[in-house]
């Protein structure tokens, strides 16, 4: 196999072929892989059981999940070599169809090349004899996999960046927003207050004012929310541009992700904060359905 580059986000999806053939056989291979949380191998050709397992053994030092179908075929060739004349049998034919045709009667050659026994074939009968061909023919099909896997893995790693530096300008938005829903809330509440003073002329207590903005202010704050979701993105992507393809952690990392992003929305009552919330979600989606694709 030849060596990986420094990024290796693969995608799940792709697809492989090969053709590698000697003068006795060819050897066809053909791979395919689609997503799957797990890895699962499925193998297409009347191979011995012996080298199905080497087969698997070659997926899995290349692949980590996807559902993956191997499908090999194996083709005996034809040359001079290939075939031999069994004389004894022509000669014992010959003897028996002149006693009963008699001697005024011409048996035709040809004829005698058709019956059972006179020509035989010389083909490789042991699979294992073919298996350098049928390596690498698997490894080559495997390579092609691998070197769409990782172009494709390198336009989603592209898409996925630019998608996490939106949700990142997302949240500098509310973070700006929350400070003011609190100021919002305050002046609304002295509005409310000062309006049932006047109407019941009762005396103010701006104690009982600081404390409720306070409670408020508590339940409204998600400064926690937001320090936690700007982590999962750092999170997020260094995983991307790691040494190693790892869909699992950035499965697990978008969940959290969200999580995160309704508590905000569910903490923050304040409109522009609710659609900033909305468009992050939305992003976040877009992101899931790249992640499940992910090896």
């Amino acid at each position: 196999m030849r060596g990986r580059s420094p990024n290796l986000l693969r995608s799940m999806t792709g697809h492989g072929q090969a053709l590698i053939e000697n003068d006795q056989i060819r050897v066809m291979a053909e791979i395919k892989s689609v997503n799957n949380r797990f890895l699962k191998t499925h193998l297409h050709g009347d191979l011995e059981l012996n080298l199905q397992a080497h087969l698997e053994g070659l997926i899995k030092a290349a692949i980590s999940r996807g559902s993956v179908n191997l499908k090999v075929k194996l083709e005996h060739l034809a040359h001079r070599d290939s075939y031999r004349v069994n004389e004894a049998v022509i000669r014992g034919y010959w003897l028996q169809l002149s006693e009963i045709a008699g001697s005024g009667q011409h048996i035709n050659l040809e004829s005698l090349l058709n019956l059972p026994g006179v020509v035989t074939e010389k083909i490789i009968q042991d699979d294992s004899e073919a298996w350098p061909l049928i390596e690498g023919a698997v490894q080559q099909a495997i390579e092609q996999l691998q070197q769409m896997r990782e172009q494709e893995g390198a336009n989603m790693l592209a898409d996925m960046l630019q998608n996490c530096d939106l949700i990142a300008d997302h949240l500098q938005q509310i973070d700006q927003l929350a400070p003011q829903v609190i100021v919002q809330y305050e002046q609304r509440l002295v509005e409310r207050i000062n309006s049932l003073m006047e109407k019941y002329q009762l005396e103010e207590r701006p104690a009982d004012v600081i404390r409720e903005v306070g409670l408020f202010a508590d339940k409204a704050d998600v400064a926690e929310e937001s320090v936690r979701l700007n982590s999962h993105l750092k999170q997020f992507r260094e995983i991307c541009q790691a040494t190693e393809s790892n869909g699992r952690k950035l499965d697990f990392l978008v969940q959290e992700m969200l999580r995160e992003t309704n508590t905000i929305g569910s903490k923050a009552s304040n409109s522009d904060i609710a659609c900033h919330v909305v468009s992050i979600k939305a992003i976040i989606e877009r992101i899931r359905e790249m992640v499940q694709n992910v090896e």
